[in-house]
């Protein structure tokens, strides 16, 4: 094979790439390292703008597989007409379940413990004590039980947690218990202390988290969002926390990133981090080692892995 992978990493900072193609280091920068036409493997810049990652999509005339190292591939979905049909569209499953479940976990007991609260008072020098709710006992329902969700149901366990719900697009039994159906999820919320939002974006997941999910939180609930923003309508959920009924955690917002003056920053009951549930240490070998895995299958013309679509035949 003699035609070129552009890779968001240097070639040579990824032990154990296969021989035969040329490697082209590319992250998003102004000039491309090489005609977009001879590209047959595109691994997409790693947390670039979308408009950046879809920058090349329509001169990759011989691309034959896409690859994100992010866990969704919502980016790409609005400009994958770009791309010639048979083109294989891959995500990132492997690389960012460690991160995301350690900080879906830490948004929880944060917000649980009153962890900004402690910190405000730190810079107050006050001494804030008082009692705070436990992870311990709470009943926990995950949406989008894919294996970031599993990741995340691991790390609860050792919490002592009453029960772990899941819900993903179609119910399923897995060693755990049942993982119930979208529409099993009017009856499931009710009974959930916190609500851990881990489905992909797509249109059926789109404002998912309405107002009337919301409505079906019980008091004093937590809502924790690690998937992405637009699955949580902002105006329903500014609503129910000013009224104090619930709380939230948020990793990712709609819009984002989330304006200096949006009202969600000052909104009461709200955790809010900066979209940070990939990017960490853990990141960076797991890539490595998903790059290596896929193109080593592809240098061979072995099938791919985590092929989530194939243009013209089952894309979005």
């Amino acid at each position: 094979m003699t035609a070129d992978v552009w890779l968001p990493i240097p070639a040579e900072e990824i032990e154990g790439l296969p021989e035969g193609p040329r490697y082209r280091f590319w992250d998003g920068g102004d000039e491309y390292p090489a005609d977009p036409a001879d590209c047959v493997y595109y691994v997409v810049p790693y947390m670039k703008p979308a408009e950046v990652a879809v920058r090349p999509l329509a001169r990759l005339s011989s691309v034959q597989a896409v690859q994100t190292l992010s866990a969704g591939i919502d980016a790409l979905l609005p400009n994958l007409s770009d791309l010639r049909p048979g083109v294989q569209v891959c995500n990132a499953r492997g690389v960012h379940e460690a991160s995301t479940a350690e900080l879906a976990l830490t948004l929880i007991l944060a917000s649980l413990r009153g962890v900004p609260d402690f910190v405000r008072a730190q810079e107050r020098g006050e001494w804030l004590g008082g009692f705070r709710p436990a992870l311990a006992d709470k009943n926990v329902l995950i949406v989008g039980y894919g294996s970031i969700g599993s990741a995340i149901e691991d790390r609860l366990v050792p919490f002592e947690v009453a029960r772990v719900a899941r819900v993903a697009r179609s119910g399923r039994t897995t060693a755990r218990g049942p993982v119930h159906p979208l529409t099993d999820l009017p009856a499931l919320l009710p009974e959930a202390d916190v609500v851990v939002l881990i489905t992909p974006l797509t249109e059926s997941t789109r404002g998912l988290a309405g107002a009337d999910f919301l409505a079906r939180m019980k008091d004093g609930a937590l809502l924790v969002n690690v998937s992405r923003g637009p699955v949580v309508d902002t105006k329903a959920l500014l609503a129910e926390l000013e009224s104090g009924r619930i709380t939230a955690a948020l990793d990712v917002t709609d819009p984002e990133p989330l304006p200096r003056e949006h009202p969600l920053w000052r909104a009461p009951g709200v955790l809010i981090s900066p979209h940070v549930g990939g990017p960490t240490s853990a990141f960076l070998p797991r890539a490595k080692r998903l790059l290596v895995n896929q193109l080593t299958r592809f240098v061979n013309r072995e099938p791919l892995g985590n092929v989530i679509l194939t243009t013209g035949a089952n894309s979005a």
